[in-house]
């Protein structure tokens, strides 16, 4: 239906279809007001986000343990994720709902930091993928206000930032010290629940069996950890 309305196609479509797709895609404010645009439509709830995961959703991720699985959007936020990456680099859990941003939890917290294997790489990495992503966002106060929250945090990402490197989205094999499994190789893919790049599920997949292994003794731990 996108590329019908970006065509500009007289295609009419009514607010609550406008509203469940938005739901569907898990679009956040911009994206949400988009689509409404697109279809001249008046958009009953504006401002709305719409990256609240649905419960099938969530199902499938547990399903999917013990390898690690998890819902992103672009600004790296966590919306949803498994037992088993629950407890992958720290015990999300525990941790409050603003906090829960791979970009800052990568650069502010000591797990993350320890965690992974190359941190400097990877939140070089990441950094570069969140610019190439705000390009389309760059209005959005919620962009910005991360940016300032690690602008002030971190001198790393001060130092990174204003390098200005732009990356896109690719799988690369990663490497996990979790303090009680150990060394964990896996290889990340991205599946993506609507328009790219706009909210995925990320899920990791071991590259050896003695990471295999791992990810059971794992998810052995989370479910210990939830009783």
């Amino acid at each position: 239906m996108n590329s019908s309305l970006e065509q500009g196609r007289d295609i009419h479509v009514s607010p609550q279809v406008l509203d469940a797709v938005a739901r569907a895609l898990l679009l956040d404010r911009a994206e949400r007001s988009h689509l409404f645009a697109l279809a001249g439509s008046v958009d009953p709830m504006p401002g709305k986000e719409c990256t609240g995961v649905p419960r099938a959703l969530r199902d499938v991720l547990e399903q999917l343990a013990p390898y690690p699985a998890v819902v992103q959007n672009s600004r790296f936020d966590i919306l949803a994720y498994n037992s088993t990456y629950g407890q992958l680099l720290c015990e999300l859990d525990a941790l409050p709902d603003e906090d829960r941003n791979c970009m800052w939890l990568a650069f502010t917290h000591a797990g993350w930091r320890t965690g992974l294997a190359d941190w400097e790489a990877t939140v070089r990495t990441m950094t570069a993928k969140f610019r190439s992503a705000m390009a389309e966002h760059i209005a959005e106060p919620g962009w910005k206000a991360l940016v300032a929250r690690l602008t002030e945090a971190s001198p790393e990402f001060r130092e990174i930032w204003a390098q200005h490197e732009v990356e896109r989205p690719r799988g690369v094999v990663k490497v996990f010290r979790h303090p009680v499994v150990g060394v964990l190789q896996l290889i990340g893919t991205n599946m993506w629940l609507g328009p790219n790049p706009g909210a995925k599920v990320l899920t990791y997949t071991p590259v050896d069996e003695a990471s295999r292994e791992r990810l059971q003794e794992l998810e052995k731990l989370a479910h210990a950890v939830a009783l």
